[in-house]
């Protein structure tokens, strides 16, 4: 039954046999529901909005710019581990509580990340406050599940999916206004009173949910192999590429902890009786497998692609930081648009996997069309592109992020919520990695190309050189060997852009390949109609 206090302003539907559900409604609804998106939105904001401040961070407090790389990295290898946690940590503390202090967690390190004076405190505060924001996500995808009714949960996933695309693609754009107009430490106080609002707002308006898994004993030893295994396989992917992966030992070193970890990790919680993260779940939704590796590849795009468009835009099309959100921003806006009527479509009948087919060839598409940018492109080239892109990233989520829970009930739907966005952040972490690693390598490969068309004795070549040296004597009154040599380091800058422009391209075109490969998955998906869910226990 119902307690007292839940039956004004709500209404119950029948959920198993015996048991009753409480769902809000009116304003309670609304307030709850924006709640919980600006909370997700608090966490995937300070995922990008810091790395448009790496530079002012180094110059304020003396720091190198491979020390201050460890305040992004602190960060997500926080984030990477508690996500797949916020199932059993809620269960643990209660999901109001945990939700609640998870909020204040994040709001108070992010007070003290703005205060730090140390490039060494301020890594210190970042990993705090990861740990925070890592529980933010999950944790309010299932608070929005549950309340709204199982025939709503089409209209809720588009509506938190909103959150899920706006928050990475706000955040550069914020970061730029605040460290252009203030200055650094706002990219953190700015989450003091949003954070403190949502504190209070999940303390006057959410609800312990009805039938709570009562936590018999605390899984130290899958949580230590969890920190272990995770904590260590972010730190490579963040670290590897600037360390040159395993040509440095300790790469190597964290590279075999990592694989044993987790190894041992998965043979644990396989095993035990009360896992802190239970990966049978995967075996009982198949469907929730096969969104886990969409969603690894939809993280290796977004955050990929994300990674990619900036560095390509500013170092050789002379974008500012600033300028790049402002042409990133419209494409987040229409999926934030588009969002809530697909919800509604999926909602009333329409095809997952049509929905999902569409917006991955989509995604292809826009992939493709980045790779075929030239030097001289400007913002306006890129408007309708990224227009692509933000339709694409709203057909695709929505579903993938339904496809997750399907079938699930119970406690169950709270685990998948939480392996489903660890592997989102592992596919964005890979997608940066990666993507990097490979810029880098077709870089080097272009260069060579390139370099071997540059001879004395290419006519096409003496005469650019010529071009260049008579510019250097004309406009500097240099002597001859003095204009040879700024017509070498002009030609050597060119060869290096176009180098870099062509890696960027192959970059966008690997991308694509492999959205391109993990269609045929959406074969596999079963999805029954009109099937019950019950969300009582979702955490």
């Amino acid at each position: 039954m119902a307690r007292p206090e839940q039956q004004k302003g709500t209404s119950v539907a029948a959920m198993l046999p015996n048991t009753a559900q409480t769902y809000d409604t009116g304003l309670r609804k609304i307030i709850i529901t924006l709640t919980v998106i600006v909370s997700a939105m608090l966490e995937l904001i300070d995922t990008t909005i810091v790395n448009v401040a790496i530079t002012q961070i180094s110059g304020n407090l003396g720091a190198s710019i491979e020390d201050v790389s460890w305040v992004v990295t602190s960060y997500a290898i926080a984030n990477v581990i508690v996500i797949p946690l916020s199932g059993f940590l809620g269960n643990l503390l209660g999901r109001r509580n945990y939700y609640i202090g998870s909020i204040l967690l994040f709001t108070l390190a992010s007070l003290f990340c703005g205060l730090a004076t140390d490039i060494w405190a301020l890594v210190f505060f970042r990993f705090i406050q990861g740990l925070g924001g890592g529980a933010l996500l999950p944790t309010s995808q299932a608070i929005l599940y549950e309340t709204y009714r199982p025939e709503e949960r089409g209209k809720a996933t588009g509506i938190f999916s909103m959150g899920l695309v706006l928050g990475p693609t706000i955040g550069p754009l914020l970061g730029g206004y605040l460290v252009d107009y203030l200055s650094w430490e706002w990219c953190f106080f700015v989450n003091i009173p949003v954070g403190l609002l949502a504190a209070w707002s999940s303390f006057t308006y959410l609800r312990e949910p009805k039938g709570r898994h009562a936590v018999t004993t605390i899984d130290w030893t899958g949580i230590g192999l969890l920190a272990v295994g995770i904590g260590s396989l972010q730190f490579i992917l963040e670290r590897g590429q600037s360390k040159d992966w395993f040509d440095t030992p300790y790469i190597t070193i964290f590279t075999f902890i990592a694989v044993a970890a987790l190894l041992a990790f998965v043979f644990w919680e396989l095993h035990t009786k009360e896992p802190a993260v239970d990966l049978r779940v995967l075996a009982r939704s198949k469907n929730l497998a096969i969104a886990a590796v969409l969603t690894f590849i939809v993280g290796y795009g977004l955050y990929g692609s994300l990674f990619v468009f900036p560095v390509f835009v500013q170092r050789l099309l002379g974008f500012t930081a600033l300028l790049t959100g402002e042409v990133l921003f419209p494409s987040a806006m229409v999926t934030g648009i588009i969002s809530l009527p697909l919800g509604i479509a999926l909602q009333r009948g329409v095809s997952p996997k049509l929905l999902m087919a569409v917006g991955m060839s989509a995604f292809i598409f826009f992939c493709f069309e980045l790779s075929q940018q030239t030097m001289q492109s400007g913002s306006s080239n890129f408007f309708w592109i990224l227009l692509v892109r933000g339709v694409a990233l709203g057909f695709i989520f929505i579903p993938v992020t339904m496809l997750a829970v399907s079938g699930l009930h119970g406690k169950d739907i709270g685990q998948a919520t939480g392996l489903n966005n660890m592997v989102r952040q592992l596919g964005g972490s890979f997608g940066i990695a990666l993507t990097n690693t490979y810029i880098t390598n077709r870089m080097a490969t272009h260069r060579v190309e390139l370099l071997s068309h540059l001879s004395p004795y290419d006519p096409a070549a003496a005469e650019r050189i010529n071009l260049l040296q008579q510019a250097a004597t004309i406009r500097g009154g240099l002597s001859p060997a003095g204009a040879e040599t700024v017509a070498l380091k002009a030609l050597e800058g060119t060869l290096t852009a176009q180098s870099y422009h062509l890696a960027y391209m192959d970059a966008f075109m690997l991308i694509a390949f492999l959205f391109t490969v993990c269609l045929p998955l959406l074969l596999l998906i079963r999805i029954q109609k009109k099937e019950p869910v019950d969300l009582s226990s979702a955490h």
